[in-house]
């Protein structure tokens, strides 16, 4: 089983019982954060891009914890330049690396890096018997329908929030062309500017795909199925 807990803004931990994953995690500075950076236990840490609402405390949990960070190469060299010594995974777009808790590939996302060199990105993440896409921040755009034929999501995260992203009717659009049978929002009401009905965005996904949508308070979990 795995256990995914969301700690708002676009971080959640993965969690199988031996391995736990954690994404973007913003959390210092962050209003809807439900944990404190301090306090975060993980092995592996998956970074989208470097703007500061994603990149957040990634260096300093590593550091702390030893996990170990997975992203763009110029990613980790904005990490690096906060803490030496860590644990890096270095990767790019189409690429594949096998972990311990399964395998993360690295796909394309529509968004500025906050790092110059650097790209932005999502993660398609296999953990225990589940498929996870973790969009991180993109706008609606076609590849999203050939993760769904090679990866074929059992979950994906999508930011709804405007803006800076996808809203709420592209990010429904996204669910229809993902497949997935799960959908959990994310990047939205952290700040006014990205203020959204989740119960808005739940009914117009079900009603135009057979996913069920989950909308996750900061600081709740739910075993994915």
């Amino acid at each position: 089983m795995v256990k995914l807990t969301y700690y708002g803004h676009s971080c959640v931990l993965l969690d199988d019982g031996r391995h736990k994953v954690l994404t973007d995690p913003f959390l210092t500075g962050n209003p809807q954060a439900s944990v404190r950076a301090e306090d975060v236990a993980c092995d592996y840490i998956l970074l989208s891009h470097a703007h500061g609402d994603h990149l957040g405390d990634a260096p300093e949990i590593a550091k702390r914890t030893g996990a170990a960070i997975v992203a763009i190469p110029e990613v980790l060299g904005a990490c690096e330049q906060r803490a030496q010594g860590l644990q890096g995974v270095p990767m790019n777009l189409g690429g594949t690396v096998k972990l311990p808790f399964g395998k993360v590939r690295m796909v394309p996302a529509l968004h500025s890096s906050g790092v110059a060199g650097g790209i932005a990105c999502g993660f398609i993440i296999y953990i225990a018997d589940k498929v996870v896409y973790f969009a991180g921040d993109t706008a609606l755009f076609p590849y999203m329908k050939l993760i769904a034929e090679q990866d074929a999501p059992d979950y994906a995260l999508l930011p709804i929030g405007d803006n800076y992203t996808m809203g709420p009717d592209d990010a429904a659009r996204a669910a229809e062309w993902l497949q997935a049978r799960h959908v959990i929002p994310i990047h939205y009401n952290t700040w006014p500017v990205i203020a959204q009905d989740a119960a808005h965005f739940k009914a117009i996904t079900e009603a135009a795909t057979t996913a069920e949508v989950h909308i996750l308070d900061p600081g709740t979990s739910c075993q994915l199925v």
